[in-house]
Order: C-alpha cells, then structure tokens, then sequence
C-alpha cells in the first residue's frame, strides 16, 4: 500500500482562518478555529471545524487536501483509490461468506427433510455456483425416492406425500368463502 501522500508546499497553499458555526456553542462561533485551505494551482478549497483546536483543525485540513491531490494526480494508482478497493474486496467478501453460511443452512434443512436443492435452480437465480459448493447435493436414497415420498418419524409410521419446494401434498386448499357461504344456508 502507498505511504500516505505529503501535503503540498507553502508556497501553493493560500490559508485563512474563520470563525467556526453549527453545533459547538458559543465557544465555536466566537473563535476563528475553523480553516479554510486553498490550493491555487488547483483551485481546490477545503474547509475543516473538526475540533476546537485551530492547529487540529489546519493538519486535518492539509491530510486531507494531499489526499484530494493524490487522487486527482494519481487516479487509480492513488492511496484513497487504493484503500477503497481493499475495502471493497473485503466486503464482498464477507458478503460471499454469508451467503455460503445461508445457503449452507438450507441445504442442511432440505437434506433434513430428504430433499435436494438442484444446481440449476442457483443458476437461473443468477448466483455463481462453485463446484466446491456443491458435494450436498448426494442424498442418502433412504430419504429421497421417485415418488417423492418422505416417511415421517414418530410415533406411528405414516407417509407424508411432498412436491419439489417440500411442501405437503394433501388435499388443495378449501375455498373459506363456498364453505361459510354453505354453513349460513344450511344452519
């Protein structure tokens, strides 16, 4: 990573001194701590009331005008451009993570219901699929067969008949409004 870029020379810095505004009080507004910095080749203005410390306030002002010129002289060789794109690939990367976590999870509750999450359905969602990512996908044949049948555990042996998505498949779903409609004309 580059060192952090020196502030330019006095010579092209012209520097003046204001008074401060905003929150703060009327310490704030009754001192000239706030710093107003400009670069004349540039024309880059920076102003800065951090603090209620002028000589704070005039280093955080000159930080941060050698950054704006490191970023306009440099591109996307600069420091800040630099530090971004760390930040950026760091992100993604915890993003990544947490999406394998997730997936992870269902995989697990699927397998635990006898099911399998095809490769496919990842793929026209538009996530990337890793080859890696994919040894859940062998299920043991005594959970998963043709007829899509799952026994349930428990106390008595009954077979619960599933779709695809694992949800059940009993009876299709009663109209409410036909069977109260029928209960009012037959009390």
């Amino acid at each position: 990573m580059p060192s952090r870029p020196k502030p330019p020379p006095e010579s092209e810095i012209e520097e003046s001194f204001l008074k401060g505004s905003g929150p703060g009080g009327q310490k704030i507004n009754k001192t000239n701590s706030a710093v107003q910095i400009k670069h004349l080749p540039t024309n880059i203005v920076i102003k800065c009331q951090a603090t209620r410390s002028r000589s704070q306030n005039r280093k955080i002002a000159r930080d941060i005008l050698a950054e704006r010129l490191d970023e306009l002289y440099n591109g996307s060789q600069s420091r800040v451009a630099i530090v971004g794109s760390v930040k950026k690939k760091r992100a993604d990367s915890a993003a990544k993570k947490s999406r394998r976590k997730h997936r992870k999870l269902a995989e697990e509750k699927a397998r635990a219901a006898g099911l399998t999450l095809p490769e496919t359905k990842q793929v026209q969602e538009g996530e990337e699929v890793d080859e890696e990512e994919f040894e859940w996908e062998v299920v043991d044949e005594e959970y998963h067969d043709e007829s899509n049948e799952i026994e349930t555990p428990g106390t008595k042996s009954e077979t619960v008949k599933v779709d695809g998505n694992g949800h059940d498949l009993k009876e299709p779903p009663v109209d409410r409004q036909a069977v109260i409609q029928n209960k009012q004309d037959n009390p």
